[in-house]
């Protein structure tokens, strides 16, 4: 059995100031996730909304959810009300969608822009001309309930070191152009999400400010059907 309390110890001591740990708890069981909360980590990434909502309901109220996986539009409803943070938005129907919740609820849900950086078809994401093109759309239609708060990326899972390095630093290229571009003057534009348990590193480097972990804390996942 891993030492999750442990392990959240010795991923602390290695994250510099800046940048955020969100427990990726996708397939691992609520006691799995109280034993972390107990260790003093608050923020969790699911993949699932199903799953997201049915550890939501009953574990502690104070958790930071943030929704890292694809998020289908027919599906926003259920998370929008307790969600912290989306990181998966890669379409202007899905922002619609958030936005169409959040003034339901009265709320603004923070957001990421998921970039596709990996040199694989299974990934989601957008290319850098449509992170464009879609922030140029909302200059002109600004979406109520949405603050799009960075980007997010997945790099290809590969051993190649120098390939991901290659693939954070175009993310990281790609924020300041963005941030230049269209968010000059704010203070909220500044999350990138990247790095995982075997990439970690490499993104910090390339200035990620949130990692997303799993198996480093909670050892490797239970297999469940889809």
């Amino acid at each position: 059995m891993p030492d999750i309390a442990n392990n959240l110890r010795e991923l602390r001591k290695e994250l510099p100031p800046g940048v955020r740990l969100i427990a990726v708890s996708k397939n691992h069981p609520v006691e799995t996730i109280r034993e972390a909360y107990d260790a003093g980590q608050r923020v969790f990434g699911e993949n699932r909304v199903q799953e997201l909502v049915s550890k939501q309901i009953v574990l502690p109220k104070d958790i930071e959810w943030h929704l890292i996986g694809h998020l289908q539009t027919n599906k926003v409803r259920y998370i929008v009300p307790f969600v912290t943070m989306i990181h998966s938005v890669d379409s202007v129907k899905l922002l619609d969608e958030i936005s169409k919740e959040a003034v339901k609820f009265n709320k603004t849900v923070d957001c990421l822009l998921q970039v596709y950086i990996a040199k694989e078809e299974t990934k989601f994401g957008l290319d850098r001309d449509e992170v464009i093109d879609l922030l140029s759309s909302l200059q002109n239609n600004p979406l109520q309930g949405i603050r799009l708060r960075g980007l997010m990326g997945m790099a290809s899972f590969t051993d190649d070191q120098d390939q991901v390095k290659r693939e954070f630093h175009f993310l990281k290229q790609l924020f300041e152009e963005v941030k230049g571009r269209f968010f000059q003057g704010t203070d909220y534009f500044n999350e990138l999400s990247s790095g995982m348990s075997g990439d970690y590193r490499i993104a910090i480097g390339e200035g990620s400010t949130m990692v997303r972990i799993g198996t480093r804390i909670f050892g490797e996942r239970v297999k469940t059907e889809e």
